[in-house]
């Protein structure tokens, strides 16, 4: 298909989704032509802030470590630095519109302990050209439709969103290699203080919105709306070794699909409901699937509503969590503060109300989605009964090497009620930690690729 026809094409299916009393998300030819000029590549505003604290993006972290190996710890580029300032629970007011709420009932309710150090801000935001060709492509194709996103691939959706869904879709197809490999660790610490190993596991990753050689009708002609697919094989704790499990996130609302094997059974049971907040076995249900890299699965469970865009101290950069062993960085409440890294960036504030007729453990959210990668890395929980309940986060690292900013399946959340805590992705012991591999074939993330490989 040529690119007049494509244009075309565009242009007839954003009449009939109007028509049909669907708004198209697609910008104008002027608009998406400030990518790579006020707006950087991915659509965050390029220049520095007023006073200088954010500084101007000037193509991000590209720098490849000297004698690094793919899969080995990515060291921190920042080890010199010391913070400009550290927020404790007694200076917190002078700051507070720079704090997520989460971060602020974290130093009420920890103030002998926990603290956030601010760093210098460097934005090592990158990705390769193709991805910001994609990019720009899709800021005059990507539409909505029925919480669906169509004609995008290849890069972020909505560079230039026009709505709170867009922004967490370009959260849900961010930017990573589309094949990696990562030693999962998840750990529970219970409010007491005591730390207990839920997974140990290998984990197979793979996003076919990536696949470089893909051009976008040889995508669309192939493509059944799975854009995430995932592995894991445990190797503990003893208690769940041998326990594996497979899943499909889909583009299409619903669609998703994960399968359990179970070693007791030694079958592998697909199950009836893998969204949402229902708790999720790769963390021994201490999670819920929609807490997976701070949000993930369905948008249609969510009204969802651009609060505004705003300059706040998120973790970032934070290569230094991973440097030393766990059970230093691994504290009775939280992460030890000396092993976090935050820094101020423009951040999209999101908040999501669960919709009439639905229902969710947490009927009211709020996401701190980073502007230049596009990931929430941090987020508010409100309960039934409208109490703050708990604090999502992740840990971004920058990997020049690919080149990107994003977690490296480092998440969790505070229970800022009981004081029970999670972190997955605690990485810091492992040999091998992200690793970018060649394609996968297709029927390593099948139920029958996982059975064959049950080992009891």
């Amino acid at each position: 298909m040529n690119s007049v026809a494509k244009t075309m094409k565009v242009a007839l299916l954003g009449a009939l989704l109007t028509a049909a009393g669907v708004a198209s998300a697609a910008v104008s030819q002027q608009e998406a032509a400030r990518l790579g000029k006020d707006l950087t590549p991915f659509g965050a505003e390029k220049a520095a802030n007023a006073d200088g604290s954010i500084p101007a993006w000037t193509g991000g972290n590209t720098t490849v470590p000297k004698g690094f190996v793919n899969g080995g710890k990515r060291p921190d580029p920042y080890a010199d630095e010391k913070p400009l300032l550290v927020i404790t629970a007694a200076n917190m007011a002078q700051y507070q519109d720079q704090l997520s709420e989460g971060l602020k009932a974290m130093l009420k309710k920890y103030p002998d302990t926990f603290k956030v150090p601010v760093y210098k801000t460097h934005r090592t935001a990158a990705a390769p050209q193709w991805v910001y060709d994609n990019t720009k492509n899709n800021a005059t194709s990507a539409v909505l439709d029925d919480s669906e996103v169509k004609q995008a691939f290849g890069g972020i959706p909505f560079p230039i969103p026009q709505s709170g869904e867009e922004v967490m879709w370009n959260h849900l197809l961010a930017w990573r290699p589309a094949s990696h490999h990562v030693d999962v660790r998840g750990i529970q610490t219970t409010a007491a203080g005591q730390h207990v190993p839920t997974v140990f596991a290998s984990g197979d990753f793979q996003m076919p919105y990536y696949f470089k050689e893909s051009n976008y009708e040889e995508f669309m002609d192939d493509y059944d709306g799975v854009f995430w697919n995932i592995r894991l094989l445990n190797y503990g704790p003893p208690i769940r070794a041998g326990e594996a499990i497979t899943g499909h996130e889909n583009i299409k609302n619903g669609k998703g699909e994960t399968w359990v094997y179970f070693t007791g059974q030694r079958r592998v049971r697909k199950l009836p409901n893998s969204c949402c907040d229902t708790p999720t076995p790769a963390s021994a249900g201490i999670s819920m699937f929609d807490q997976t890299g701070v949000f993930n699965g369905r948008t249609d469970r969510f009204d969802w509503k651009i609060v505004g865009k705003k300059e706040m101290y998120i973790p970032y950069n934070n290569n230094r969590v991973f440097q030393r062993p766990s059970e230093e960085i691994l504290m009775d409440h939280h992460v030890n503060p000396e092993d976090m890294r935050y820094e101020k960036h423009r951040v999209w504030v999101v908040e999501a109300t669960v919709k009439q007729g639905m229902r969710h453990l947490a009927p009211k959210r709020r996401y701190y989605v980073d502007e230049d990668t596009w990931f929430a890395v941090l987020a508010d929980h409100w309960d039934a009964n409208g109490d703050l309940w708990q604090m999502g986060f992740s840990n971004p690292i920058t990997m020049p090497d690919i080149p990107a900013t994003l977690p490296p399946m480092s998440f969790g959340f505070y229970d800022l009620i009981s004081g029970a805590w999670y972190i997955d992705g605690v990485l810091n012991d492992s040999d091998e930690q992200y690793k970018v591999m060649d394609r996968y074939d297709d029927f390593t993330f099948t139920p029958e690729a996982m059975a064959g490989e049950g080992i009891r």
